[in-house]
């Protein structure tokens, strides 16, 4: 078994689909389908299982998977110490990050970074907290950022920044000048709520447990996986929500009203930096944190 094959596999894995993992590979379909069979023709094993005009991981593809992210990363690492020997930061510097991070405040900094090391090539994926932590522990990110509580286990954690979030509510809502919400206010309105996982659910709930109350105690009409479509769905009905203060600072002109929360301690929270605790830290991943940590 060699690396390319476990890269062929965890591609195709991923997707599901031989075409597409070629094109994402640039190899063509007949290479990719090869190196499928000859894994499977050297181990006797079936990795995929053929259903109708798809594929899917079987079982023992699935056990594969999970055993060869870590080994993908594993690699990753040892490739990224080999460049890191020189002296100017270069390579490959994997960030995860959750959605308000990614959409609202990471960009400068990554474009700072990109200005004074230019041989770094800096990729982004987003995804919510807990999918960002996974990645990091995973090895498929070198850098996780979230916003919220600090998770555990191998991970490193260190502040870069702060957030708060704010009560979203249509400028018409009859509860949008009242100078103080309670909790029998907020059992009385309708709430559009972010997806468990996400940063900005868990300070909510955390929120919430300082008024007594929790998610299970409000009317919550829709579970949405992004800020955007939870202002759209406020925009469009007589629903609430909360949402950093970054990523609606522009709602102001969309019909909406954001009010800071005074009658309960405020929902604030920090932006956390994650590293994996067990891996050495490249040059690059150490000159973006010094620049975070700078700002």
């Amino acid at each position: 078994m060699t690396l390319d094959q476990i890269r062929i596999f965890l591609c195709v894995a991923d997707l599901c689909h031989v075409t597409r993992a070629a094109e994402r590979l640039n190899l063509t379909q007949s290479a990719v389908s090869a190196s499928i069979a000859a894994l499977e023709r050297q181990y006797d094993v079936t990795l995929f299982d053929r259903v109708g005009r798809g594929i899917r991981l079987s079982e023992t593809g699935a056990l594969l998977a999970t055993a060869a992210r870590r080994l993908a990363g594993e690699a990753e690492a040892t490739r990224a110490l080999l460049q890191d020997l020189s002296r100017t930061p270069r390579g490959r510097l994997r960030i995860w990050a959750s959605q308000t991070v990614a959409s609202y405040w990471l960009t400068p900094h990554m474009m700072r970074m990109h200005a004074a090391f230019p041989r770094v090539e800096l990729t982004l994926h987003p995804g919510n907290s807990a999918e960002v932590a996974q990645a990091v522990v995973d090895g498929e990110a070198d850098l996780g950022l979230v916003e919220g509580v600090a998770p555990g286990g191998a991970l490193t954690v260190r502040e870069v920044g702060h957030d708060e979030l704010l009560l979203i509510l249509p400028r018409c809502h009859p509860l949008a000048r009242k100078p103080r919400l309670g909790a029998e206010e907020y059992r009385a309105m309708q709430w559009l709520l972010r997806e468990p996982g996400s940063g900005t659910r868990t300070v909510f709930e955390d929120h919430l447990a300082a008024m007594g109350l929790a998610t299970g105690d409000l009317d919550a009409a829709l579970q949405l996986p992004t800020n955007e479509a939870i202002l759209d769905g406020v925009r469009a009905s007589g629903c609430v929500s909360m949402l950093s203060w970054r990523s609606v600072r522009q709602a102001r002109h969309r019909g909406l009203a954001m009010r800071r929360i005074t009658w309960a301690p405020r929902p604030r929270r920090a932006f956390l930096a994650l590293t994996h605790a067990g891996r050495a830290q490249t040059r690059a991943l150490t000159q973006f944190l010094g620049l975070l940590d700078a700002q």
